[in-house]
């Protein structure tokens, strides 16, 4: 919880840089496939780093090296109902909202 206000400071130092170029140029000149592509380019990144996070597991040995598996566990069910319902509903929020919710009370039950 301590890197919390580092995030929000990271995002308070990155996103002008990122959104400025998109809101100087008016969407009326930026040909619809660019526009497209820049518009999918968020959700591509954090999707990559979603699969990467549910599907590899990480340990750390007895001597201190840290060694990558394949991890099979309820992140699994929580990404197919995220992709359900952000298929369905068109709305990311409400998926990745289930997503969470679905973790956290297998969490809590303590299932890993």
């Amino acid at each position: 919880m301590n890197l919390v206000p580092l995030a929000f400071l990271m995002a308070l130092v990155t996103y002008p840089s990122r959104a400025l170029p998109l809101l100087l140029v008016r969407s009326a000149r930026i040909p619809p496939p660019l526009l497209a592509y820049l518009r999918l380019v968020g959700p591509a990144v954090l999707a990559a780093l979603a699969a990467v996070n549910t599907v590899v597991g990480v340990e750390t040995a007895a001597d201190g090296r840290r060694i990558a598996s394949l991890h099979v566990g309820v992140e699994w069910i929580a990404v197919l109902v995220c992709l359900v319902l952000v298929a369905w509903r068109k709305n990311l929020f409400v998926g990745i909202a289930a997503a969470v919710a679905i973790v956290a009370l297998a969490r809590l039950a303590g299932v890993r």
